[in-house]
Formats: structure tokens, C-alpha cells, sequence
């Protein structure tokens, strides 16, 4: 068993690959009103009352400029059918966005339009996390949007759940 002054980078995402995620799009819009937004998979929900919910981001993601300076956020859960959307706002060259694919709320961050759930956040705080920055919403507005299935991400790859 290995002490903390032993843990290898990659035997800790071994060992964390062990579990389940579902796998979300968290959206913002930069400064000058376009949309940005990144799959991520480090998501939990923190309190009912009042209802929070977190996100941790890369600090070497291309996107926590329009992260840090926005006052809102909203987190959009994704279904099995969704992993070409996961892998596109994974990606940073891709053109994440399309014309018709998001809508606005309350506070106008990108809610994906076939997102199986949806959760439009005013910014609560923001925490140091070593290499990520975690973000804590609370939640303005919430929707369930699909019933379809959870998009599962295990040991690497998407997975479903039967």
C-alpha cells in the first residue's frame, strides 16, 4: 500500500478510474457573450439548502479565463446517445457549439438542448484544488430535460449501465 509521499500520478488515476462518473457539459460565456464550454466529469452536488452543486476545472484548460471572470454557469448531464457530444467539448480545437444546439435561462449560460438534465448556477465560490480550481454553483434553475439513460464513464471509456 503506498503512503502519500508515494503516489504515482498514474496509479492515482488507476485507482480513481475504478469510479463511475456520469459525464456533463458545464457552459459559461466569456466576457464578450460567447458561448464556452468543457465535458467534465468532476461534478457532485454539496447541499440541498441551499442547493450547491461543484465542478473542479483543469487550470490548463483553455476556458478557465471565461470560467474565473463569469458570474454564472450551468451544468448539462448527458445520455448514452451523447458521447460525439462529450468527445467534442472535450476536445479544444473542436467548434464546440452549433447554431441550434443551446438555449439560455435565467442567467444565460449555454443549457444543451437533448442534455438529459440541466442546472443554471449563479458562481456560490471558488476554492483552490491544487492543478483545478473548484467552482461551487448554487442552483437558480433545474430541469430534467430526457429520460433516457446516463452517459457512464469507467476505467477509461464510456460505459452504460445494463
Amino acid at each position: 500500500m503506498n503512503g502519500p509521499e508515494n503516489v504515482a500520478p498514474g496509479d492515482f488515476r488507476a485507482v480513481l478510474g475504478r469510479f463511475a462518473t456520469g459525464v456533463t457539459v458545464v457552459t459559461t460565456r466569456s466576457p464578450e457573450g460567447d458561448p464556452v464550454g468543457l465535458t467534465v466529469n468532476s461534478f457532485t452536488s454539496v447541499s440541498l439548502d441551499p442547493p450547491l452543486i461543484l465542478f473542479c476545472l483543469d487550470l490548463e484548460a483553455g476556458s478557465l479565463p471565461a470560467f474565473e471572470a463569469a458570474s454564472c454557469f450551468a451544468v448539462n448531464i448527458l445520455g448514452t446517445d451523447q458521447e460525439a457530444v462529450s468527445n467534442r467539448f472535450a476536445d479544444p480545437l473542436a467548434a464546440r457549439f452549433s447554431a441550434n444546439e443551446f438555449t439560455g435561462w435565467s442567467t444565460g449560460a449555454p443549457i444543451l438542448a437533448d442534455a438529459l438534465a440541466a442546472l443554471d448556477c449563479t458562481v456560490h465560490a471558488r476554492h483552490d484544488g491544487g492543478d483545478h480550481v473548484i467552482l461551487v454553483g448554487r442552483v437558480q434553475r433545474l430541469a430534467v430535460l430526457d429520460d433516457a439513460e446516463p452517459l457512464v464513464y469507467w476505467r477509461g471509456s464510456y460505459r452504460k449501465l445494463c
